[in-house]
């Protein structure tokens, strides 16, 4: 559904090494975009679609905050209830905070474990595995 989805944070050597952690933790990649800014995907081979990350503002972004203005939420896709404990463990060993362990979400019928973290800049971010 998606090409690209991007947003700003306030500390790029931060934001890297939060999103490193997590992305190995969920089988992604992180890859080198700019001075300012890097991009998080499947992988080289497969580079669509990606989250672009940096501190800088793209030519074609309107005026506006440093940053991104209000949290925002992603959810990643996991492979298995162990790669969410994965995600959450690098998470919160990497500057990320706990804003929900591990663990069955939603009604029984949905079938689905996730975790919730905060990134170091407020936003949340979830890994999720949809079971069956």
């Amino acid at each position: 559904m998606f090409d690209h989805i991007g947003f700003r944070v306030r500390d790029l050597e931060a934001a890297r090494r939060f999103y490193d952690a997590v992305a190995d933790a969920l089988g992604l990649a992180t890859a080198y975009n700019t001075d300012t800014s890097f991009l998080l995907g499947r992988s080289a081979a497969e580079p669509m679609p990606f989250l672009w990350i940096g501190t800088d503002q793209p030519a074609f972004w309107s005026e506006g905050p440093t940053f991104s203005p209000s949290p925002i939420h992603i959810a990643f896709q996991a492979k298995d209830r162990a790669a969410v404990d994965a995600f959450y463990r690098a998470a919160l060993a990497n500057g990320g905070t706990d804003n929900g362990a591990p663990g069955p979400r939603g009604p029984a019928e949905m079938k689905y474990y996730g975790a919730y973290v905060l990134d170091p800049d407020g936003n949340n971010i979830e890994a999720g595995f949809r079971e069956g």
